[in-house]
């Protein structure tokens, strides 16, 4: 199992293009979540932060062993994120990922997990 939190920077002039993402996924929840068990992603949320002019992603994630990674997926949902990465984040600024220090799951929670 893995936890990992990350941020990602939006490109000047995309946040209608991001909103409009970030709506999909909410209008799409059941087509999203058969993505996700692929990925054998348990939790995955999108946080959204306005610093000092910039727009930031944050993607927390819960994950699996052996999960379909995301360029390899079939899904329709999968080949639009793929999409909306390359409008919209800004590959320049690369991504900051955040060090998990403690991870507090419980138990039952790990165990169906496995």
């Amino acid at each position: 199992m893995t936890a990992e939190l990350s941020r990602f920077k939006v490109k000047q002039g995309k946040m209608e293009s991001v909103e409009q993402w970030m709506a999909f996924l909410n209008e799409h929840m059941g087509h999203v979540l058969l993505t996700l068990d692929d990925e054998k992603m348990f939790v995955e949320t999108i946080f959204k932060e306005e610093r000092d002019g910039e727009t930031y992603l944050y993607w927390y994630s819960v994950q699996g062993e052996g999960g379909t990674e995301l360029e390899n997926s079939s899904h329709e949902v999968d080949k639009k994120h793929m999409a909306f990465w390359n409008e919209c984040i800004d590959s320049a600024y690369g991504s900051v990922d955040m060090e998990p220090q403690v991870v507090m799951i419980q138990e039952k929670v790990r165990a169906a997990m496995e």
